[in-house]
């Protein structure tokens, strides 16, 4: 018996949400090998590692699928996206070498909430007064975790912070790019633009003394690591990349609060941490906040008028 069009739909939308959950438990296994090799390895250098091996992983698909021509008008918002990213990530790597694996997750979740804001004033969406009160209330649960946290580990409790701006800002310009480049053009060259100012960083940190840029050859388990790190960081972007294109990003986006189960999981069982009951709370509040907004943006779509043919 055949599909009708609206099971069809549904298949596609359960298949991206399936997809999605599968990124979510890989995602943070990528920070688990960054915090082992931040042990003993500059953030930068970890993160410059990261890229290189994205950038070996990813060539293969941009050759088989001839993606390597940049339309015209893209090649500026393709090289912020990936030193944005190179920005996000390297202070999240940085964060990791304080703050526990699902402490440092649960404050970058705030970065939905400084997406939608962002959203409103550079791509002139609509923000209404309960998208601004659960603006406000996640950003209250980011200061339940903070306070403690400023306390016990410093300055690198903020970390996640920048590292959830920059992704905001990451994501937005996504947005602007949404079809007009290739998904996996815009990680390949994510990778090489990362590459490039992470490498740059390296070059030239040393010489003015700039806090992680040193640089240490790696031994062959920091190697392996690093490979394991590429293989997920890749894999789980691409499953996201695919997730994205079988179901709305409404539907989705609740989902990877899944990201925050698997870092509290892997935290314990590597390196026996235990959540503090502030982050308990104010996560609850964060997802809370967040989820609400998933659903505003759910009800905003469903409101807005079919475009005529």
């Amino acid at each position: 018996m055949s599909l009708t069009p609206t099971n069809s739909a549904d298949a596609r939308i359960t298949t991206g949400i399936l997809q999605l959950c599968f990124a979510m438990l890989l995602v943070p296994v990528l920070d688990v090998f960054a915090k082992l090799l931040g042990r003993t390895l500059d953030p930068v250098q970890v993160t410059f590692m990261r890229f290189v091996m994205q950038i070996l992983l990813l060539t293969p698909f941009v050759l088989w699928g001839r993606l390597w021509a940049i339309p015209k008008g893209t090649f500026g918002m393709q090289f912020a996206r990936g030193v944005l990213l190179a920005i996000a990530t390297a202070c999240f790597f940085a964060a990791l070498k304080h703050l526990p694996l699902a402490e440092a997750i649960t404050i970058y979740f705030v970065q939905p909430l400084l997406l939608t804001a962002l959203s409103a004033l550079f791509l002139g969406e609509a923000i209404r007064l309960r998208r601004i009160m659960a603006i406000a209330i996640g950003l209250i649960g980011v200061m339940v975790i903070l306070q403690p946290s400023l306390i016990m580990f410093g300055w690198p409790a903020l970390l996640p912070l920048i590292t959830a701006l920059a992704m905001a800002c990451y994501v937005a310009l996504t947005r602007r790019l949404a079809g007009q480049v290739h998904p996996y053009q815009m990680q390949m060259m994510v990778g090489f633009s990362a590459t490039v100012t992470l490498g740059f960083a390296l070059l030239v940190g040393p010489i003015f003394e700039i806090p992680w840029t040193s640089f240490a050859w790696p031994t062959s388990q920091q190697l392996i690591w690093v490979a394991y790190m590429g293989l997920a960081a890749t894999i789980g972007h691409i499953f996201i990349v695919w997730a994205a294109g079988n179901a709305p990003a409404s539907v989705l986006a609740p989902f990877q609060y899944l990201e925050i189960v698997t870092a509290t999981i892997l935290g314990y069982l590597v390196f026996n941490d235990v959540p503090a009951t502030s982050t308990i709370v104010g996560s609850s509040i964060i997802i809370g906040s967040g989820v609400y907004l998933f659903h505003r943006e759910r009800l905003a779509a469903r409101a807005k008028p079919p475009v005529p043919r």
